[in-house]
């Protein structure tokens, strides 16, 4: 690594690149909110006023303030906008490529999109790169980039300044480490964002990993930050029977938005209020609780996860996720197997590493560097010839000596063992007040948090003994969209091959639910899913697309309960499969399944799994929703009493809006009953002077709805 150049000006920054890098521009930045908008927005209007350079741009997840397809829509977002959001620029390539007005010398390649958002869009759909995310620095490589920019956060002035790849150390150096490895060039720019978390661990690195470091101010907004989302109850559902699948003392993966909050509450729950979780998850299996988990977290748990989240976090803050983990197979085995005790430093930890043959005996100087490195010896410890040496006490430095091991045992050993990490993670995105935690987050606890790269986090393979010695007892919680009778599941992409979101990392661990002994997977997904031709059900007999095949099939679970297929014979699957459909769609499942030569002819659906249906679900979780245990919003919420509301009335007017025969109903009752809004709503949507008849009408549908 070389000393970089420092650049207080964005445009300054720009013009070297240009002028550093001939030809063509290939830009990789990183997924989600590790992208300097500011730099990249510079360097895309330069090169699009130029069409004798084209420009590439190889990333994923590109965020876009949002934006509202109606008038009444656009009207209630942009207050809400301004104050979530604040600063943020908006990637100009995000909004030309929505609106279709990409230049023709730029092209953007991404390998997992915002879900749905490029659903119709052909130029996006074409340039989508499938891949999972251990394969991304790789294949990112291959685009023959030779330009890496990413926001950075900063500590410190001059020789003293250390830099942090914060939100996103997941895929930046293994992609330099490749392109540098294949004998090509590629610049690389840091561009400070002095609101984005200074992590540590993993993500902290030397400013001599960049080429250019800049520090306009300009380069500084406010980091991309997405409100929490209402858990509904059928999320709720699905989150508490995930959540009797963790085990106490085990690892712990789970992904974004509200699936992942109510896992996060729902184990929350657990933990403070067991009876009245026990009983939440009796009220929805029928009192039949075998093989679920129900107890607290006495030991606490570990989070491995390709994306560290809010919900993740909100377990660290109610000491759920706190076993700590070690950078070394052989303690954490020693660990693992009780042979020492906990954290605290005791004569037994150090008589385990030396039974183990973890360290020696003489101790040499990589014995002593591994000891202080954890925390066994105190640092101040030194060898002297064959002796250890703490300040006045001195002994043999073989430990075989029992004067030796003494003394080293009173004197010498440190109190608690050191670099333990709760939490792995990949990439970071979360509300505005996620990131104001980890920016406040005193040292000792920040430094539990380790991001680091996928190539850790998202596979077994590289330090194979070492993750599965932390990894033990992982529960692996994913998302989709759809789930085969047979056991395939569709993630990514719909039956036409339009992509709605990516692979992303779901088969990385998914594999490793199956390689670790004592895994799982638990795949999780909404039994029922709106379309414009009505309610369709998630569960189907086939689907055109597979992310997930059915030889890897393992839990599934709806908001109707559990269906455990690992090792099942294919007729078993699709019965337990059906029996969390939602009842709506039982019957034909069943004839289809019958149909193909998967279901005996005879089969029937048990009559207690036949009342699969949202009211009764209702029903069993609102008492708990009422006395506080399942809030619509478990963390908290950017949007006011009043947004909710609104908020909550033009889903249900979009919605029937898409089902004539349900908007035609709604009509009738809101001029039947002649409600009106409250002034400020109406101000809020634009409608408050409103006199034409459809601006009427919409005023009398919102009042109806509020």
């Amino acid at each position: 690594m070389g000393a970089p150049k420092f650049v207080d000006s964005i445009e300054a920054a720009v013009d070297l690149v240009l002028d550093t890098v001939e030809g063509d521009i290939v830009l990789g930045i990183p997924l989600g909110v590790g992208k300097p908008n500011p730099f990249v927005n510079a360097l895309y209007r330069r090169l699009r006023d130029d069409p004798s350079r084209r420009l590439r741009i190889v990333t994923a997840l590109s965020l876009q303030k949002p934006v509202g397809k109606s008038d009444i829509e656009r009207h209630f977002l942009e207050p809400l906008v301004a104050r979530v959001f604040e600063d943020y620029p908006d990637l100009d390539y995000v909004v030309d490529l929505r609106a279709g007005r990409l230049p023709s010398n730029v092209e953007v390649r991404e390998f997992f999109m915002k879900t749905g958002d490029y659903l119709g869009n052909a130029t996006a759909q074409q340039n989508y790169i499938s891949t999972n995310y251990t394969f991304v620095a790789r294949d990112m490589a291959v685009q023959g980039m030779n330009v890496i920019a990413q926001a950075v956060a900063a500590r410190g002035t001059g020789a003293a300044m250390r830099l942090s790849l914060s939100s996103n150390p997941d895929v930046s150096a293994e992609i330099i480490e490749r392109v540098h490895a294949s004998g090509r060039k590629v610049m690389t720019v840091g561009v400070v964002n002095q609101k984005m978390p200074f992590m540590p661990n993993g993500a902290e690195v030397d400013p001599g990993l960049f080429d250019l470091v800049v520090t306009d101010p300009r380069g500084t907004h406010a980091v991309f930050a997405p409100p929490n989302n209402k858990v509904s109850f059928a999320d709720y559902a699905i989150g508490l029977h995930a959540s009797s699948f963790v085990v106490d003392g085990g690892t712990l993966q789970i992904g974004i938005g509200s699936l992942g909050d109510a896992i996060a509450q729902a184990l929350i729950v657990r933990d403070r209020h067991g009876s009245e979780y026990r009983r939440i998850l009796e009220s929805l299996t029928g009192g039949d609780l075998s093989g679920r988990e129900t107890g607290r977290f006495d030991t606490g748990l570990y989070g491995c996860s390709e994306m560290f989240v809010n919900g993740f976090l909100k377990l660290i803050e109610a000491g759920i996720v706190r076993r700590e983990v070690y950078a070394d197979a052989v303690l954490q085995r020693l660990l693992n197997e009780g042979r020492i005790a906990d954290a605290t430093v005791r004569p037994q930890t150090l008589a385990a590493l030396l039974e183990a043959g973890r360290v020696r005996a003489p101790l040499d100087a990589r014995d002593l560097a591994f000891l202080q490195r954890f925390g066994v010896l105190r640092a101040e410890v030194r060898l002297d010839g064959s002796d250890l040496v703490c300040g006045e006490r001195r002994c043999s430095a073989d430990l075989r000596d029992a004067a030796a091991l003494d003394t080293v045992c009173t004197a010498m050993l440190g109190p608690r063992l050191l670099g333990g990490v709760f939490m792995h993670g990949g990439f970071f995105i979360g509300p505005r007040d996620f990131y104001e935690r980890l920016r406040t987050m005193p040292p000792q606890e920040l430094a539990k948090i380790d991001m680091t790269r996928i190539d850790f986090i998202n596979q077994l393979y590289g330090d194979d003994e070492l993750k599965r010695q932390q990894r033990r007892r992982a529960r692996f919680m994913n998302t989709t969209m759809v789930v085969t009778l047979l056991g395939a599941a569709a993630s990514d992409a719909l039956e036409n091959g339009q992509v709605v979101s990516g692979v992303g990392g779901q088969y990385n661990f998914v594999a490793m639910s199956h390689a670790l002994p004592d895994a799982r997977l638990v795949m999780m997904l909404r039994s029922t899913h709106a379309t414009k031709q009505g309610l369709t059900s998630s569960i189907v007999w086939s689907y055109g697309n597979v992310t997930i095949p059915r030889h890897l099939r393992d839990i599934v679970v709806t908001e109707y309960g559990v269906a455990d297929l690992r090792g099942q014979s294919d007729g078993e699957v699709v019965k337990r499969l059906i029996a969390v459909a939602d009842s709506r769609f039982q019957d034909e499942l069943v004839r289809q399944a019958q149909a193909h030569g998967k279901l005996e002819a005879g089969y029937a659906v048990p009559e207690h799994q036949r009342h699969n249906l949202p009211q009764r679900l209702e029903d069993q979780l609102q008492p708990w929703a009422t006395a506080g245990l399942l809030p619509e919003f478990p963390f908290g919420t950017d949007l006011t009493d009043d947004e909710i509301r609104i908020v909550r009335a033009l889903k249900k007017l979009k919605h029937a809006s898409e089902h004539p025969a349900e908007l035609l109903q709604m009509t009738l009752k809101s001029l039947w009953e002649g409600r009106e809004a409250p002034r400020p709503y109406l101000e809020r949507l634009g409608l408050a002077d409103a006199h034409g008849l459809r601006d009427l009408l919409v005023r009398r549908l919102l009042a109806n709805n509020l």
